[in-house]
């Protein structure tokens, strides 16, 4: 699974940005929240899935919370 950082997250709207390794940007909806919290913090460390959106941008799924770097 690609990983990456959150680097946005709206907790009003559910949205979030997932920024990936390579530098690119993949939105996401709290959903996607692999653990069904429904919200994550700002510079959480994650591993996703990607996919296109109905709208044909890359979005991230499968949002999983990885352990904290030390």
């Amino acid at each position: 699974m690609p990983r990456g950082r959150v680097v946005e997250f709206d907790e009003e709207k559910g949205t979030g940005v997932v920024e990936a390794l390579d530098g690119r940007r993949l939105t996401f909806h709290c959903t996607a929240i692999a653990d069904g919290t429904r919200t994550i913090a700002v510079g959480t460390d994650v591993a996703y899935t990607g996919k296109p959106s109905h709208l044909g941008e890359w979005q991230a799924t499968s949002v999983e919370q990885l352990p904290s770097r030390p």
